[in-house]
């Protein structure tokens, strides 16, 4: 599927674009398991917020237990002073995971779509596992932002070996809060880890390079079309602003590592019950 241009490209610029790779049946389908995943979530019981601004500092049990289960969290403006909706539902969600694809049988087929696998096989993998799977809603109004960041942060591999696979479920650009890249930066260092002390069942990120992050001048938005997929190294730098439209910004998030590398036991995610998924 992909020439040795848009191999070299991936190599070279940390991240690979791919339009319309994905087929309007395939992203309708996961699209309503979405859907009925929100119809049946009690919001009563479960009121996480899911925010990047704080650092990581609120995870509890509910997003440690999601690695293995199908959670819902909320938008940090979902909700009140007083714990109560400030919209419908179905608006009110940021994302959902993080093992759709054990555990939804839509998503398990969507992660089995040949193209996933190829590609990867293509651009070096021997045996890809699927370790993470993220629906992410970037709701009209009040999708929030995800501040720049590196995914080695949060999945740490000996060696490093993560990539990011994110499929536009519907179209992305400037207004709804599109990804920003930093190209080729993905060799800049690590910044940041996060890392869990499992006694204690809390995370800490800690600072680990002083290498600023982008003031944007370097970067460049990633604006596609539903169906397409971005892949991305897991030390690119990458970024999303608050969607302030009236528009959702839906997308489909898996990451994949080498089978062969060790996953280091702080990471947050770890898979103790499920089997292995490899691509």
């Amino acid at each position: 599927m992909l020439n040795n241009t848009q191999i070299k490209q991936f190599h070279d610029q940390g991240f690979l674009v791919l339009e319309k790779a994905i087929a309007q049946g395939h992203i309708a389908s996961i699209m309503q398991a979405a859907q009925d995943i929100v119809a049946d979530f009690d919001i009563d019981r479960h009121q996480t917020v899911f925010s990047t601004t704080d650092r990581d500092a609120d995870r509890d049990d509910y997003f440690f237990d999601s690695a293995e289960a199908v959670h819902c969290f909320l938008e940090e403006g979902a909700l009140d002073a007083n714990g109560q909706l400030t919209c419908p539902k179905h608006l009110a969600i940021n994302k959902i995971g993080h093992a759709m694809h054990d555990l939804v049988p839509e998503f398990t087929a969507f992660c089995r779509l040949a193209v996933i696998g190829q590609v990867l096989r293509e651009i070096g993998y021997l045996d890809p596992q699927l370790w993470q799977s993220m629906y992410i809603f970037k709701q009209p109004g009040i999708g929030g932002e995800v501040r720049w960041h590196q995914d080695a942060s949060y999945l740490i591999t000996k060696p490093a070996c993560v990539t990011g696979i994110w499929v536009a479920l519907e179209d992305a650009h400037q207004g709804n809060g599109c990804l920003w890249v930093q190209p080729g930066h993905h060799r800049s260092p690590l910044r940041e880890i996060y890392q869990v002390d499992w006694q204690q069942r809390s995370g800490v990120l800690t600072r680990v390079d002083d290498t600023p992050w982008s003031d944007n001048n370097d970067a460049i938005p990633l604006e596609v079309p539903a169906g397409s997929m971005v892949l991305f190294n897991d030390h690119l730098p990458h970024y999303s602003s608050q969607n302030y439209s009236a528009e959702s910004r839906q997308a489909f998030t898996m990451h994949v590592a080498e089978s062969s590398s060790s996953w280091l036991p702080e990471n947050w995610l770890q898979r103790n019950k499920l089997g292995e998924f490899c691509l």
